[in-house]
């Protein structure tokens, strides 16, 4: 119980840590030399190891503490082994202050390493000591400076993790908004179409307007599965993302709603990747959505060539010329949506009018550098 309570409190405060690793200091230091034999030399002692309980909190006042009670040392003409506190003030000071403080605090230990060397050296043997004390304030001062660099990393690493998981929450944000563009735009559409089909034939044809009632009833359920699977809701597994197979059934809804569209597929839809096809199932849709709102009349062709490593989708129509479906605001986020789509596959897109009448709206997907894009790792 009691070490657990200690890693806790311990997580929550550097305290516990550094008192712990002060009291083993004064301990250790406490037997050799003179203290034990002088009891007035425990205030002193205590001087030089007690701030370190502080040592992480206020680092260059902690050194400059000890470096004080070692001075008041050197010039009573005392001896302590407790002076290894300087060596750890000084990581400290490497490890957390700034590069100022660090120079001040590293120059401050080498004067009082050579005063000491200076003074408690064995005769003859100065350059030896100096050298010895030397090389201990360096490493103390290189090691904390590593310390500083390893944390600085830690850090970056944190902070471009923090930076690619909020990427990852925008991009996915996004492509859920363009789902749903692309879901309520084509399925509002084709129910408004439907619906004025309905209201034009009721008298004359009952039957005709009962069919685009059930259509619209058909369109509705759609548009509600296709908005829970946008959402990440987990309602229905059995029904997959669109894709190239479903090309069939929208260019069937199209053609219910009073747009004669043809579709034209060529090449093995087992080659495309399933978010590829659903790339390709939310182009068409949007671009027929498009002409059944803004080209009544007129006849509209998709065509799908497909091979291992890339897909073309065209999507036309021919509208007489003043009559092409010029986006308006609404249509030009929806264009910005497919341009997105197809850019995350490192491909080309291409919307505007065609000479003599007419839209076009075309995409080459490159296949294969999204997969090795989303294979490196």
């Amino acid at each position: 119980m009691m070490p657990a309570a200690f890693m806790a409190l311990a997580r929550r405060s550097s305290l516990p840590v550094d008192g712990l690793l002060a009291a083993a200091i004064f301990v250790v230091t406490l037997g050799p030399g003179q203290v034990m034999a002088r009891a007035e030399l425990v205030p002193l002692q205590v001087a030089l190891v007690a701030p370190l309980v502080w040592r992480r909190r206020a680092p260059v006042t902690v050194f400059f503490a000890i470096a004080v009670a070692a001075a008041v040392q050197w010039v009573a003409g005392v001896q302590l082994p407790a002076d290894v506190s300087l060596l750890v003030a000084l990581y400290t000071v490497a490890a957390r202050g700034t590069w100022r403080w660090t120079a001040a605090a590293g120059v401050t230990l080498e004067a009082g390493a050579l005063l000491a060397a200076a003074r408690w050296a064995p005769p003859g043997q100065f350059p030896f000591t100096a050298a010895a004390l030397t090389a201990l304030v360096a490493a103390a001062l290189t090691t904390g400076l590593w310390a500083r660099e390893r944390r600085a990393y830690v850090l970056s690493l944190e902070h471009d993790r923090e930076r690619r998981a909020r990427l990852a929450v925008a991009e996915e944000r996004a492509r859920m908004t363009r789902d749903l563009h692309d879901i309520v735009t084509h399925n509002l559409s084709v129910m408004v179409a439907l619906a004025d089909s309905a209201a034009y034939v009721r008298h004359r044809a009952p039957e005709r307007a009962a069919a685009a009632v059930d259509q619209i009833a058909d369109t509705g359920r759609q548009a509600l599965a296709d908005m829970r699977r946008a959402l990440g809701e987990m309602a229905e597994p059995l029904h997959p993302a669109p894709g190239i197979a479903q090309l069939g059934a929208l260019a069937g809804r199209m053609r219910a709603a009073g747009l004669p569209t043809r579709l034209e597929v060529t090449g093995d839809p087992a080659a495309i990747p399933a978010a590829a096809q659903l790339t390709v199932y939310r182009l068409a849709q949007e671009a027929l959505t498009n002409v059944l709102r803004h080209a009544p009349g007129a006849t509209a062709e998709v065509t799908l060539a497909m091979t291992p490593g890339h897909a073309t989708v065209e999507i036309t129509n021919d509208a007489p010329t003043g009559r092409a479906p010029e986006p308006g605001a609404g249509d030009r986020r929806g264009l910005a949506g497919m341009r997105e789509r197809v850019a995350g596959y490192g491909g080309t897109f291409e919307a505007g009018p065609v000479p003599g009448g007419g839209w076009r709206v075309a995409a080459r997907l490159d296949l294969a550098a999204d997969l090795a894009g989303r294979g490196a790792p």
